[in-house]
């Protein structure tokens, strides 16, 4: 395998082309972002998206995706399956041919699949652009863009190099919506009168969640109608919590990824931590304030007039995340309330 470090963009122009991001939630959508921005540059290219299938109601409805590949990486790992992962591995080279494949994540997994994928080149971060500096080895053509940077930018970026775009920063500022959910559900309870707002308790780790006695606080200080989602047996307990200690909130069943982004779409305004929803609610273009303890908040969104982030006064390193930093407990309910207001009125 031959490999090229390149400081140069590429001025080919590709008609073909395949971005692999497999995972997570929030992950996947700060990508998805440069969809409609490749698309305005060159209605012809034609983007196929390699994605765990977990996550395959974010793109299936999405107009600039020709084709989702699912992969089951995620389900080998968990059930610690050495036949499925060869399988899957297996089917991904006799995938199409493209002109040019695109690791957006920048772990071994994903560079090994992108290396599978058949192109002419495979592009991705240096080694010193992503913590598994291994996966670099699997590209023959790599950029380079600190870790430690904005991920919206290191998606635009590393896009803007592999396909010779020039397409700014404030351009993301005027994007339009970019998540389709599959229906518009039915969400009992919407209010006409008062604001809608959401809750969210939960995230991938405790360390990132703002506390519920906190979050039920709210609702007494900030005039709404307010629902509370959950997505296990761990969330579900955190929201109803925040019921027994503020009655007036709704607790919504489990609901569908569709079913979630269709609930966003008619909301006020959402509250919770760095987590999937709160970056939902940036790509509809639906006013939030994503709350941060152990995660930098300048780094894993992007603030706008109707987007603000609240971050405790932890000094965060990107590179290593400490899960025992229960920095967001600190953060005054009384903050939040003062952002709430100028998002509301």
């Amino acid at each position: 395998m031959w490999r090229l470090e390149s400081e140069c963009r590429c001025k080919i122009v590709f008609m073909k082309i395949a971005i692999v991001k497999l995972s997570a939630l929030g992950d996947i959508i700060q990508a998805m972002v440069v969809l409609q921005f490749i698309k305005n540059y060159n209605q012809n290219i034609e983007i196929d998206w390699i994605v765990d299938q977990s996550y395959k109601d974010l793109l299936v409805l999405h107009p600039d995706v020709n084709k989702i590949h699912l992969v089951q990486i995620k389900k080998a790992k968990k059930s610690k399956s050495l036949y499925l992962l060869l399988k899957e591995l297996r089917r991904v080279r006799q995938f199409s041919s493209y002109d040019l494949v695109i690791d957006m994540q920048g772990l071994i997994k994903s560079a090994i699949i992108a290396c599978l994928i058949p192109s002419t080149i495979t592009i991705g971060f240096n080694k010193r652009s992503i913590r598994e500096s291994f996966a670099s080895l699997f590209y023959n053509k790599t950029f380079n863009y600190g870790y430690d940077k904005n991920v919206i930018d290191r998606n635009i970026e590393l896009i803007k190099f592999a396909l010779g775009l020039t397409f700014s920063k404030e351009e993301i500022y005027h994007k339009l919506p970019f998540l389709y959910p599959n229906q518009n559900h039915f969400i009992s309870g919407l209010s006409r009168i008062k604001k809608n707002i959401l809750l969210i308790p939960g995230a991938s780790n405790p360390s990132k969640c703002y506390p519920v006695e906190k979050l039920a606080e709210l609702t007494t200080l900030i005039d709404g109608n307010y629902f509370v989602i959950w997505g296990d047996d761990k969330e579900k307990i955190l929201a109803n919590k925040i019921k027994t200690l503020a009655p007036n909130t709704i607790v919504l069943k489990k609901l569908s990824l569709g079913e979630l982004i269709s609930l966003i779409k008619q909301i006020d305004l959402v509250i919770g931590p760095d987590t999937g929803p709160t970056h939902i609610a940036w790509a509809l273009n639906i006013p939030s304030i994503t709350i941060f303890g152990p995660t930098p908040g300048y780094r894993n969104t992007c603030i706008t007039n109707i987007n603000k982030i609240i971050e405790s006064d932890s000094i965060v390193d990107p590179n290593k995340i400490d899960q025992n930093d229960d920095s967001i407990k600190s953060i005054k309910v009384r903050d939040i309330v003062k952002i709430s207001n100028k998002l509301l009125n």
